[in-house]
């Protein structure tokens, strides 16, 4: 049993954390106040490889480990939280073309996402579904002529990215009810027919959460990803180790605000020593350390299954549950530790944990992620 990085992937470790303080972080704040998603950190991020992780190398991807990828997660969540969404959204949506799609869809959707070209986005809630999914409304009506494709008919909402991103895969009822009934799409967002609203939204506001209206909207035939009815469990499985994903990107969030915390409790002094001698003050952030470790264990070990071909699952939900809420935590116990200065919105603490929160609601509430677990120990047949 190996508790460690390996030395490349230490050293991969070291080049995403200089990329991501030197490129990232200083636009965190800047864009969080501006409100906007900037086109630029997708190809600065391309540059580094950071949106084709998951796709194979003829496709000018890196054809990373799941492993590698909740690396980068974790460094890019350190410097700038919200740009770990172009991460998570990549591999996602990279894992359901590159074990779904054709040899010819792939050439064609993928290349761009490795670029940052196409900035992807997945479509699944709906304003009366959320973690009812299977029981979406969206429609894809057949065209008259098989040839002709498809047309898209509904809603979807709480999109991140819905704003800015260029394609979509789209979770859509072809047949009946159930999520037998539901096929995945490759949606053209700039086509005329997609309206877009977006969220005034308490924190990652330099994503730009969005509504997403279909309007008869064409897919062409070659839209289709995978077998017509298929969708709804293709997407599930990729959701599988994107949890850990998410997991690491809050943790590494949680990371830096303890670091920060603990070198304040070195130079803030009062009655005439360091803040960190008192009791009071350095053992919340000590049972913080402690968490992390146990949270980032259970993050990699998700990833680590994933790369080995094992279930991961639980894992995966595990991680989900837990890291949000974990790194939620940590941030205010830091941002209390450091006090008022940390209250200022000139501090990122405050930043930090609006962003974070975010992600104790998006890709699967705590109470699904606890029920998968239950499921997992108990069997289907004792659980919930």
């Amino acid at each position: 049993m190996d508790y460690a990085l390996d030395a490349d992937q230490e050293s991969y470790r070291q080049s995403v954390r200089r990329f991501a303080t030197t490129v990232l972080a200083p636009h965190y704040q800047s864009d969080d106040r501006a409100a906007r998603f900037r086109r630029e950190l997708a190809t600065d991020m391309a540059r580094m490889g950071l949106t084709g992780l998951r796709i194979p190398e003829e496709h000018g991807g890196q054809d990373a480990s799941a492993v590698i990828a909740g690396i980068a997660a974790e460094e890019v969540g350190r410097a700038d939280f919200n740009a770990a969404y172009l991460i998570i959204n990549t591999v996602l949506i990279s894992d359901v073309i590159v074990r779904n799609a054709t040899r010819e869809q792939q050439a064609a959707w993928l290349p761009g996402i490795a670029s940052g070209q196409t900035v992807p986005c997945i479509c699944i809630t709906e304003p009366g579904h959320g973690t009812d999914a299977a029981s979406m409304e969206v429609r894809a009506e057949p065209a008259a002529h098989p040839a002709e494709g498809w047309t898209l008919h509904g809603e979807k909402t709480s999109i991140t990215l819905g704003m800015d991103a260029d394609h979509a895969v789209v979770l859509a009822r072809t047949g009946g009810p159930g999520a037998r009934g539901i096929s995945a799409f490759w949606v053209d967002l700039h086509h005329p027919s997609v309206t877009r609203s977006q969220f005034d939204d308490l924190g990652s506001r330099a994503i730009g959460r969005a509504s997403l209206h279909f309007d008869a909207t064409p897919i062409p035939a070659d839209g289709l990803i995978g077998q017509p009815g298929q969708g709804f469990v293709s997407v599930m499985q990729g959701f599988d180790y994107s949890r850990a994903v998410i997991g690491l990107a809050c943790l590494g969030a949680a990371q830096i605000s303890l670091d920060e915390a603990l070198q304040w409790c070195r130079d803030r002094e009062a009655f005439g020593a360091p803040i960190g001698t008192f009791q009071g003050v350095s053992f919340p952030l000590a049972e913080a350390a402690t968490y992390l470790k146990g949270a980032r264990h259970v993050c990699f070990e998700a990833l680590w299954r994933k790369d080995q071909g094992l279930d991961h699952s639980a894992e995966a939900a595990m991680a989900k549950f837990w890291a949000p809420k974990l790194a939620t935590e940590v941030i205010h116990q830091c941002l209390l530790t450091v006090g008022h200065l940390a209250y200022s919105s000139e501090a990122p603490f405050g930043q930090r944990l609006r962003d974070v929160i975010g992600l104790e609601i998006g890709d699967g509430t705590a109470q699904v992620s606890k029920l998968v677990i239950s499921r997992h120990l108990l069997g289907r047949a004792f659980a919930p």
